[in-house]
């Protein structure tokens, strides 16, 4: 086919083609010196990062440490169906508990994301003296904590993970630990396992029955000691006193034993039914970090500079060509 015959379309597709190729030719050590420069000065900077302590790092080493606890989930739940003690607590703490609906979990996920628990950080490391800030302190620390601190929950295992992420692993540790326990200690006060509070309660009554016990038994024998060594008359009024501990300690070993068999039937359904909470597996210090990734940076900042030394050349060429074209700079001139 002559060059006459091939459609105009076609022909200039052919020469547009070819007029890019030329462009990216005629510039290639341009795209090539600016993508250069950019990949060493990425690469600079990610070593210079990598070799600077961490808190003077302008792009330091971030460690992600997590903790792992196992909930049991259940709408009948003995601590969020029936306690209205729990009620009454969570309702200070801007927490709604209702009897349907309601799970362990949801509210953990809740609590880990309020700010009495941002609060309780910050007060127990010192945060505010560490990170003075002038204005608007609690709101800045809790957002800056809100965005460290996170808590995941899976619901095919029942496993909650609380994680954080810091420039020094130590600490990052010490502050998911510290979530933890707060954790823990936060649904005990709310009432949430009231199986384990039944048994605090029936081992403190136990403990307190069987100390009336040895009480009234000393009271008992330092009586009889007194008038066996003769320094006390048997009266009638030792007799009165005699069956009135005699009678309290009968009634208390009665508590007792009662007390003891509670503990211990609660002990036996303890073990055979899983608690609302246990903690798996507690935080340790990472052996690799969570980021950043240097490596990835680099790829993306010289990609991103050879695209943009491409689009740069054709620029410059548009702006030749827009010169050498006396018709168009008549136009931008404003001139027919």
């Amino acid at each position: 086919m002559s060059e006459e015959n091939v459609p105009v379309t076609e022909k200039d597709d052919e020469i547009s083609l070819i007029d890019l190729f030329a462009v990216l030719l005629r510039f290639k050590w341009l795209i090539i010196g600016i993508t250069a420069a950019a990949m060493l000065f990425v690469v600079v900077y990610s070593v210079i990062s990598l070799k600077l302590p961490p808190e003077k790092s302008y792009l330091p080493n971030n460690y992600k440490v997590s903790a792992n606890m196992l909930i049991t989930d259940s709408d009948s739940s003995s601590g969020l169906s029936a306690s209205s003690s729990a009620s009454s607590l969570a309702k200070l703490m801007g927490v709604s508990l209702s009897s349907s609906g309601s799970s362990t979990s949801s509210l953990i996920l809740y609590l880990t994301s309020s700010n009495p628990f941002y609060d309780a950080i910050a007060e127990h490391f010192n945060l505010y003296e560490k990170s003075p800030v002038e204005k608007s302190p609690v709101a800045m620390m809790r957002m800056g904590l809100s965005k460290k601190v996170s808590a995941e929950y899976d619901s095919s295992s029942g496993v909650l993970t609380v994680s954080y992420e810091d420039i020094d692993p130590e600490f990052a540790v010490d502050v998911v630990n510290f979530c933890v326990d707060w954790i823990s200690d936060k649904l005990d006060e709310l009432g949430v396992d009231n199986n384990k509070i039944s048994k605090e309660n029936l081992e403190k009554n136990v403990e307190n029955s069987w100390n009336e016990i040895l009480k009234l038994t000393k009271e008992l024998s330092d009586m009889q000691d007194r008038v066996i060594q003769g320094r006390a008359l048997w009266t009638k009024e030792n007799t009165i006193e005699q069956q009135r501990i005699e009678l309290e300690l009968s009634a208390q070993k009665e508590v007792y034993t009662q007390l003891r068999s509670q503990l211990e039937l609660l002990k036996v359904k303890m073990a055979t039914e899983a608690p609302v909470f246990q903690i798996l597996e507690r935080a340790s210090v990472p052996d690799i970090k969570s980021g950043p990734s240097r490596g990835k940076l680099c790829i993306i900042v010289t990609f991103a500079a050879f695209f943009v030394s491409i689009f740069l050349a054709f620029l410059i060429n548009a702006i030749k060509n827009m010169k050498n074209d006396p018709e168009v700079m008549m136009k931008l001139k404003g001139t027919k």
